[in-house]
């Protein structure tokens, strides 16, 4: 597998590779169809801007959130873009049976070969109660203890190499490699590259252990950022897919024409994760309707909390807050979610960074 399907270039003044985070976020007055029609926006944005992959993110449950099926969005973006790489940021795998997994991303390779990437959590991406429904067990830890046995499995229907003698050896992901050895068989040389992702150690371990990408949420999980990096370099061997570390972050990151005006739409998407967190999933309320909300004493130490840690405000501000992330962290790889009511609003952010970065323009 070409590290080039991993390590991107750094385009204009970025200290690292810029990529994308979409959670395909719902707003109130809007429905799904409308985040998914800006899904492709700002895919096709992101493709003609120089950055260098799309990734969305699997969430079950949320209503706020429409991004259940990560392979199902892919396949609609990859017939909308031509170049940049798309991947699952990430598939939970403890959620499905590994052989599904091969053969959607293996059917999404075919779709759009050599632009496949399978991120892959081991959280369910939901509560307790709706991963039991998606598992039909309420066995939950089990299948995140179970983790890397299941990455094991995932991993040989991808190569199509179970040893003789194991009870899987004579069933194949199809598309794959199986049908390079048909007779007659042509099967494209490319293989989605797997990337752990994770918000805590386990999965910055295990990365580094199997010489694997590590991906990390610091956009919701930012206190353990430098921890699990350094532990994923320290851990780290080099791997047929890696010589060296290679580690994303994810970012919340909204830049606006002004600064009243991101502080608005980032008050918004703290209202809804104080909803979350509580109990309450739903739309992305609008601004003025955080405006207007009422926040307790222990809500209000939430938000201001949770938005400590999104960097917001001018292109000019994110610029400077993504370039301090970067110099803190040393992550490889930036890769910016922009969490806000309405589509116009995220679409414009991605535009604004890209200009303050000297991005490529389309032709």
């Amino acid at each position: 597998m070409p590290a080039d399907d991993i390590r991107g270039t750094t385009p204009g003044t970025a200290p690292v590779p810029l990529s994308v985070l979409d959670l395909v976020t719902v707003g109130a007055g809007r429905t799904a169809g409308d985040a998914l029609r800006t899904s492709v926006d700002i895919s096709r944005l992101a493709e003609s801007r120089g950055y260098h992959r799309y990734w969305v993110a699997e969430h079950h449950s949320m209503p706020g959130v429409a991004s259940s099926s990560p392979a199902v969005i892919l396949a609609h973006l990859a017939a909308h873009t031509e170049r940049i790489r798309l991947g699952s940021g990430g598939v939970m795998l403890p959620n499905h049976a590994p052989l599904v997994i091969a053969e959607q991303f293996g059917t999404l390779e075919a779709m759009a070969p050599g632009r496949i990437d399978l991120g892959l959590g081991r959280a369910p991406g939901t509560d307790g109660a709706t991963a039991a429904a998606l598992r039909r067990s309420d066995r939950l830890n089990e299948g995140a203890d179970d983790f890397p046995q299941q990455l094991s499995e995932l991993t040989r229907f991808l190569d199509d190499d179970f040893p003789d003698g194991h009870p899987y050896a004579r069933i194949h992901a199809v598309p794959g490699p199986v049908q390079a050895t048909s007779p007659g068989g042509v099967q494209s040389p490319h293989r989605p590259p797997v990337w752990l992702l994770g918000s805590s150690g386990f999965s910055a371990r295990l990365a580094g252990m199997l010489g694997l990408p590590f991906a990390f949420a610091h956009h919701f999980s930012a206190q353990n950022t430098v921890p699990a990096l350094d532990l994923y370099r320290e851990t780290f061997r080099p791997s047929a897919v890696l010589d060296a570390p290679y580690a994303l972050i994810g970012v919340s990151a909204l830049a606006t024409d002004d600064e009243k005006e991101a502080r608005r739409q980032v008050l918004a998407a703290a209202l809804n994760m104080v909803r979350l967190r509580t109990g309450r999933p739903g739309l992305v309320p609008t601004p003025e309707e955080a405006e207007a909300y009422e926040f307790s004493a222990m809500e209000r130490e939430f938000v201001d909390t949770w938005n400590a840690n999104v960097i917001h405000g001018t292109a000019d501000e994110v610029r400077t807050g993504l370039d301090e992330l970067q110099k803190r962290t040393g992550a490889d790889e930036l890769m910016l979610t922009a969490n806000a009511h309405g589509g116009g609003v995220r679409l414009r952010s991605y535009e604004l960074i890209a200009d303050a970065y000297g991005l490529p323009t389309p032709a």
